[in-house]
């Protein structure tokens, strides 16, 4: 199952609102198709939309005609700014479209050709780079993970959520095959049900004995030892450790440092956001009520009532034990740690 890739000029992606009763793939070589996508959920988790949009910028200008560079480079910044409009909390999508900008910036001179050949390679490097992250987190973050355990992960955080294998998911499957995990507690994630749509899909897919339980029997779980660690994955994380991620993750922190349960974070360096000093400063998404009143499009809410939607919270640093990335481990003090690991070539880059 790839989530997202570019294929014979198309951006070919699965469609997550089918699942997990259909496996639904689409191909489109229409850039507005991929913002619509990734507005609905269609597309969704942080890495998986920064792959798409930096593929949805190859679309914008792969079918037109140009007459000069300039030109072309007018319509990048109209592709990068109706992406831009899509969802505001995963800072993947800003990151792949800075990066697809800067790639042809100060080039309005170059042939057309040229720049989007520049393009090209730039959006292959951003699916390369998360399909390899994603490789390294499962291994470094399985090593965390002792054996004989039960571990909880809220939402999605698999390769639906990425270009490759996941984030916590690839941590939680890379010690599945260690023979580490006995089993898995998948919390449903309302109000679109992502941990019981697709966390629970994959994992059964793959084997590993999956649980699924309502959002609210979490604190019952670690009330009564049957969890022995918690690995969430982020949308967003600031300078001092901060990290948003998807709506109900902060109360499950809370409620694993009550029971010391360690809690873990698992996301590539792409999901840091060191313009962001702390978790107050994250810009939180607030989503359509009809996805609080209605369940498959029945509503299940009074008439009237109104609603607080948040797809976000932000759990702070002082609740988090360890983030895994794709170059290491880091542990409180996240501050310098984080800053220490962006200062430093990735090769050079040292498990705190």
């Amino acid at each position: 199952m790839t989530t997202v890739e570019w294929v014979d000029g198309k951006v070919r992606f699965i469609d997550q609102t089918c699942l997990p009763a259909e496996e639904v793939y689409v191909e489109t070589d229409d850039y507005h198709v991929v913002a619509e996508a990734i507005r609905s959920m269609k597309i969704r988790g942080a890495p998986a939309i920064g792959v798409a949009a930096a593929f949805a910028i190859l679309l914008a200008v792969g079918k037109r005609q140009f007459a000069s560079g300039q030109e072309m480079l007018e319509e990048v910044g109209r592709a990068v700014e109706v992406l831009s409009a899509t969802r505001p909390t995963a800072v993947n999508l800003f990151s792949a479209l800075r990066r697809m900008q800067r790639t042809v910036e100060g080039s309005s001179s170059s042939a057309v050709p040229e720049l989007f050949l520049r393009l090209a390679v730039e959006a292959t490097v951003i699916y390369r780079e998360d399909v390899e992250s994603c490789r390294n987190i499962g291994s470094i973050g399985a090593t965390l993970l002792p054996a004989g355990i039960s571990v909880l992960t809220h939402c999605n955080a698999g390769a639906l959520a990425t270009a490759g294998e996941g984030t916590a998911l690839a941590v939680i499957a890379s010690a599945a095959r260690q023979g580490k995990i006995v089993r898995v507690y998948a919390g449903e994630t309302r109000p679109l049900f992502q941990g019981a749509r697709l966390t629970a899909w994959e994992l059964v897919r793959q084997g590993i004995e999956t649980v699924l339980v309502t959002d609210n029997a979490v604190g019952s779980l670690l009330q009564q030892g049957r969890v022995q660690a918690v690995v969430v994955g982020a949308d967003r994380i600031a300078a001092n450790g901060d990290t948003a991620n998807k709506i109900g993750t902060y109360p499950i922190a809370v409620l694993a440092a009550r029971h010391r349960v360690p809690f873990y974070v698992a996301a590539p360096t792409s999901t840091f956001d060191l313009s962001v000093p702390d978790g107050a400063h994250i810009p939180i998404e607030e989503r359509s009520p009809d996805e609080v009143t209605h369940i498959g499009g029945k509503r299940i809410a009074a008439e009237g009532v109104r609603v607080y939607a948040p797809a976000f919270d932000v759990t702070p640093a002082s609740l988090v034990n360890a983030i895994v990335t794709e170059k290491g481990i880091l542990h409180p003090p996240y501050p310098r740690f984080i800053a220490a690991l962006f200062e430093q070539p990735a090769e050079e880059t040292k498990t705190p």
